[in-house]
């Protein structure tokens, strides 16, 4: 047996079609599943719960829908020990790029998870929340905050308009960061804590990073003017950002982070610093190409 929850908004409505289509996909195989679709996220975790509670020796939980369903799925099978396969439906995915799946290889990563074992990766676990990809403070974690309060316009670009409006008054901030073996202190514009490669749809923040090493990335971004800001900007979406001297970028186990802002995990708000992170290896049981 089978959960297959579907976030039906996301995406779009990419969430409702890709569903649909995993649906017919299971259906065709003659593959025994329970769809959980909820009225908001707090009825689809209660939903899911339940599942878990009534079927725990599960196959595992196909999801359907992007980071923000990740997120959510985390905090319920993580604990359970119940695999997870991700259909990318999202307006980010950056879980799924992170785990080496094309955006449309729906049909491959389906073929894998009915025919193969899942393998073990890392998670990060934040102030008791698990996290998949990225744990992030500064400048993007005030860009998400605009952005959650935006009507227009809808997908990634309302995430670039927020940039737009909130770079003109970002300041740099000052960041206790408490790593393995030393205490940074320092002036810094962002931090990203990642135990995946990427965040916001595609930008390769910390491109080096593995999910099976144990370890985050942590990468701060000490302060820049804002004309070298834009110029830099672009490069993150190749990764050779990380090439600019006021780019660092330093491995860790744990990660604690003090200061007078926010942090934001896998598009999901966090809450108030101070945090503290830890990379927990094998945590989640997945499938990659």
């Amino acid at each position: 047996m089978w959960a297959l929850v579907i976030n039906p908004v996301s995406g779009q409505g990419k969430g409702a079609q890709l569903g649909t289509y995993v649906a017919g996909y299971l259906n065709s195989r003659q593959i025994a599943y329970e769809i959980i679709i909820g009225r908001n996220c707090i009825d689809q975790g209660d939903l899911l719960q339940a599942f878990i509670d009534k079927h725990p020796n599960c196959n595992g939980v196909i999801a359907v829908g992007g980071d923000g369903l990740l997120h959510l799925v985390l905090q319920k099978i993580t604990p359970a020990q119940i695999p997870l396969a991700m259909i990318p439906a999202g307006t980010g995915n950056d879980f799924v790029r992170t785990l080496g799946w094309s955006l449309t290889q729906v049909d491959e990563l389906l073929e894998k998870v009915l025919s193969t074992a899942p393998r073990a990766i890392d998670l990060g676990l934040v102030d008791g929340e698990w996290f998949g990809a990225i744990l992030s403070t500064g400048f993007d974690s005030i860009v998400n905050e605009k952005a959650n309060t935006m009507s227009w316009p809808k997908g990634p670009m309302k995430y670039n308009v927020a940039i737009a409006i909130e770079l003109g008054r970002f300041a740099p901030r000052h960041y206790e960061i408490t790593l393995d073996d030393r205490t940074l202190s320092t002036e810094a514009m962002l931090i990203a804590v990642s135990n995946g490669r990427s965040y916001g749809g595609g930008m390769l923040v910390c491109p080096q990073a593995d999910v099976c090493d144990g370890l985050f990335d942590v990468m701060v971004l000490h302060p820049v003017s804002k004309i070298e800001f834009i110029k830099v900007f672009p490069r993150v979406f190749k990764g050779t950002h990380i090439s600019h001297p006021a780019v660092e970028i330093v491995r860790s186990k744990k990660v604690s982070i003090t200061s007078n802002a926010v942090a934001y995990a896998d598009g999901e708000r966090i809450g108030q610093l101070p945090v503290m992170a830890q990379c927990i290896p094998g945590a989640l049981s997945t499938w990659m190409p």
